[in-house]
């Protein structure tokens, strides 16, 4: 894409399922207008992909250290990706 955008895979370790992480995510995406995906994993953790504008992007992944209030992240791993086929931030099923 161009100079001005950026796309992220996000893996998020600690107490980010049953808390409302994904849906705040979700949120927090359309409010930025990302684009992209978050899931829960089986192994506890939340994943993501975002993508868009680079600002919008690195203020999500920001975010995404702190997450919503009840949440408490551990770790943080961040790395390029390419961009996701489809507009608009989803849920995706737990993989």
């Amino acid at each position: 894409m161009s100079e001005g955008t950026a796309a992220r895979r996000l893996r998020v370790r600690g107490r980010v399922q049953g808390v409302g992480y994904r849906w705040s995510l979700v949120q927090e995406a359309k409010r930025l207008g990302v684009n992209g995906w978050v899931r829960n994993r089986r192994d506890g953790s939340v994943e993501a992909v975002v993508a868009g504008n680079v600002l919008a992007v690195e203020a999500i992944v920001a975010w995404a250290k702190v997450g919503p209030p009840g949440s408490s992240v551990d770790d943080l791993d961040v790395s390029p990706e390419p961009f996701p086929p489809d507009p608009g931030f989803v849920q995706l099923p737990t993989e």
